[in-house]
This record gives C-alpha cells, sequence and structure tokens, in this order.
C-alpha cells in the first residue's frame, strides 16, 4: 500500500482550508458495531445515551477515564472530509479513520472551540476539550508521515485529524445533511 507524503499532504492544505466555516455537508456516516468493523450508514441516530446509536463507542475503555470506561466528552468524532481526502485518496478507505462523521466543515480550533454547538439534521453536538490526536491504528492505516502531518502545529491547529464531541440534542442524521455552526 502506497501512502501519501508529507510533501503531497502539505501541497493540498489549501483545499483542507477552504472548508465552509459556518455551514457545511455531513458527507458520511460510519458506524463502529465492533472493532474494526465499519458500516456506512444513510441515516443514523444519535442518542444522548450512546452517541450513534448502534456503534461501539459506549462499550470502548478509555485511558482518559478514571474507571477506564467510555469518556462521555468522546462520544462522537468529526473529521474533516476535505482532510481525510486528502489523507486517503481511495474513499473505500476514508471510513477506516475510525470517526463517526465526515464533514465538510472548518473543524479549526479557531473556528470551532470547545462548547460550540452543531445542528446535524434534527440533533445538535457540541466539541469537547478533549483533544483528537493519531494512534497507532491511524499510522497503521495511512502512513507514519499522515500520522506525524495531522498531529503538527498546523496539522493540530486546523484540527485535521478531527474533534471529540458530545450529543445534547438526540435526533435523526442523514448523509447529505446540512451542518451549520450554532
Amino acid at each position: 500500500m502506497t501512502f501519501r507524503t508529507t510533501e503531497e499532504l502539505a501541497a493540498g492544505l489549501d483545499q483542507v482550508r477552504l472548508s465552509p466555516k459556518d455551514r457545511g455537508v455531513l458527507e458520511l456516516i460510519v458506524r463502529r458495531p465492533a472493532v474494526g468493523e465499519r458500516e456506512i450508514l444513510a441515516v443514523g441516530e444519535l442518542s444522548l445515551i450512546d452517541g450513534l446509536v448502534g456503534d461501539s463507542w459506549k462499550v470502548r475503555p478509555s485511558s482518559r477515564t478514571e474507571t477506564g470506561t467510555a469518556h462521555p466528552a468522546m462520544q462522537i468524532t468529526i473529521i474533516n472530509a476535505r482532510a481525510i481526502a486528502l489523507i486517503s485518496p481511495d474513499p473505500d478507505r476514508r471510513p477506516l479513520a475510525g470517526d463517526q462523521l465526515h464533514v465538510d466543515l472548518d473543524l479549526s480550533l479557531e473556528n470551532l472551540p470547545p462548547g460550540t454547538r452543531l445542528a446535524i439534521g434534527s440533533a445538535v453536538v457540541e466539541v469537547t476539550a478533549q483533544p483528537h490526536s493519531g494512534c497507532k491504528k491511524f499510522s497503521a492505516r495511512f502512513g507514519s508521515e499522515a500520522r506525524r502531518f495531522v498531529t503538527s502545529p498546523e496539522g493540530s491547529a486546523l484540527r485535521m485529524r478531527g474533534v471529540n464531541a458530545k450529543v445534547v440534542q438526540p435526533g435523526t442524521i442523514t448523509q447529505g445533511a446540512t451542518v451549520t455552526r450554532l
């Protein structure tokens, strides 16, 4: 498998920077029913208790909680659709990033500080302060240069690895839905 080089990733940054700031599109919904499994959904339900209904978030352990249980501020992971398209030109591999929602929206810290709410369909999620960083799995799937790139100062400022969020209003989301910064 061939991965993008740092130079190729840097060359695509301008496209990521052009992401809309206030209103974007939910391009992909990815449910993870079990570790290593992915389901692409046309329609999903966001729940206060379960996050994306049918996703395994709730049973995944977290090193960021005292009890090792799922972290409530990491219920939903959102990645910029332009960023993951840059990292993975093959659309079939993009769900491997592990993020449930792929959106065409500027996820930068400047545009979406913690506490920012996003309306998606009839649901609302809130960006949390929990960092979302690259991991060994991300490196294995997209290459070590991609991991270093998304965690570089510029990649981190743009939040190219994505953001964590929690559901604050349950509802239905659909692929192609408008994502609005509230």
